[in-house]
Formats: structure tokens, sequence, C-alpha cells
């Protein structure tokens, strides 16, 4: 098993099974820039806390971030803090029962004022769970999913204006469920293909419209929610 803790910026690749990446990095107002890869089963990148075999989230601070991962093979996990005025992410995950988990500027430190997140997946019973900003003073999301695989569970809660969400989905038994708030407004769009699907999407912004379009081919059992609600609050599906 091999143990990297990451303080600076780096482009690091990990071949094998049980690897561990823990980064805790503050840039203050330069641009900093990550670039990791793990290939192979039961790897993690998180926190520098982390003990082995068990988590806690990375922590990367700064104005100007760019985040580029790659999780290729099965059991791999990623728990992520990060707090950014502008941030790049690119998040790339092939395999099987992988976790992700990311919090953005959780705490409003930078604002997180514009941020462009991608996410690529390819393969089976994968969780993955976003959380972006926690206030509406945040502004300028672009949030892409992109999916291929069956039983997978996506959660993104965001709280931010001008948030743009897209996702495209081709598998079965897929569950999405997406929770936007914010004052200028936000677009989700769905575009999925397979059966057994289950959607809760609930939008909420204060002081302009909210857009919605989904679009889902596939027989068989659907649970489809969808809330929209001008007054800022949620009501659960």
């Amino acid at each position: 098993m091999k143990r990297l803790l990451l303080l600076l910026m780096l482009s690091s690749t990990l071949y094998g099974a049980d690897n561990e990446i823990f980064i805790d990095q503050s840039s203050g107002s330069s641009n900093t820039n990550i670039d990791l890869e793990q290939l192979g089963s039961g790897n993690i990148i998180g926190g520098a806390d982390a003990a082995a075999g068990s988590m806690t989230a990375l922590d990367l601070d700064g104005t100007a971030l760019t985040l580029d991962i790659n999780q290729i093979g099965d059991s791999n996990k990623f728990l992520g803090d990060i707090w950014a005025d502008s941030y790049i992410g690119f998040f790339e995950f092939d395999g099987n029962s992988n976790t992700f988990n990311m919090n953005t500027d959780k705490t409003n430190t930078f604002g997180a004022d514009s941020s462009n997140v991608n996410v690529d997946v390819t393969g089976n019973s994968n969780v993955f769970t976003l959380n972006h900003a926690t206030v509406a003073q945040a502004t300028t999301l672009n949030l892409d999913w992109i999916i291929n695989g069956s039983s997978n569970s996506i959660t993104a809660a965001i709280d931010i204006d001008a948030a743009t969400n897209y996702m495209d989905i081709d598998g079965s038994d897929n569950t999405v469920s997406y929770n936007g708030d914010g004052y200028a407004g936000g677009y989700f769009w769905l575009d999925h293909t397979g059966s057994n699907r289950t959607f809760n999407i609930q939008q909420q912004s204060t002081q302009d419209n909210d857009w919605l379009k989904i679009i889902s081919v596939g027989s068989t059992t659907s649970s489809v929610c969808v809330i929209q609600n001008d007054q800022g609050t949620s009501t659960g599906c």
C-alpha cells in the first residue's frame, strides 16, 4: 500500500490496489493546478488526517483552483472540501462501487463566484454526492454529468445564482436527487435512457425563473417528482 501526502502543486499517477493520496493545501491568491490519477481498486483520495483505510476530506483553499481527478477501478473513494473563488474540476471515474463526495465552499469563505465542474462516469453501483456553495451569494456554476451504467446514485445540492446543470445518463435503475437554490434562477436539463429510473428534482429560486427539461426513454417502473417553488423554500418529494 502506498500513502502519499501532498502539500504543493503536483501531478501524480499511482498503480495498484489500496493506494492513498492525502491532500491539505492553501494556495492564497495564486493559481493552483492538481492532476491525480489512480489505477486499481480500493484506492482513496482524501485528507491529511485520514488513517490507513479510513476517510477524511481533502482540503483545498485558494482563489483559483483547477483539479483533475481520474480513478480507474472498483471500490475507490474520493472525499473533498474545496474553498475557492474560481474553480475548475474534471472528474473521471471508470469502475464499479465507487464513492464520490465533494463540498465546494461550504462556509462561503471565497464565495464560489465562478465554477465549472465536469463529472464523467462509466460503471455500475456508484454513489456520487455534490454540495456546491451554501448561500445564494455564490454565482455562476456550470455542472455537467455524463453517466454510463446502471444502479448509480447521484445527489446534488446547489445553492448558487445562475446555476446550469446538465445530466446525460444511459443505464437502468439509476437515481437522481437534485436540489437547486438561489436568487437569480437556475437551469436543469436531464437526458436519460434506461428503465426503472427514480428522479427527485427541486428548484426554488426566489427572484427569477427556473428552467427544467427532462427527456427520458425507457420501459417498466419509473418514479419522477418535480417541485418548483418561487418562495425559496423546499417542500420535498
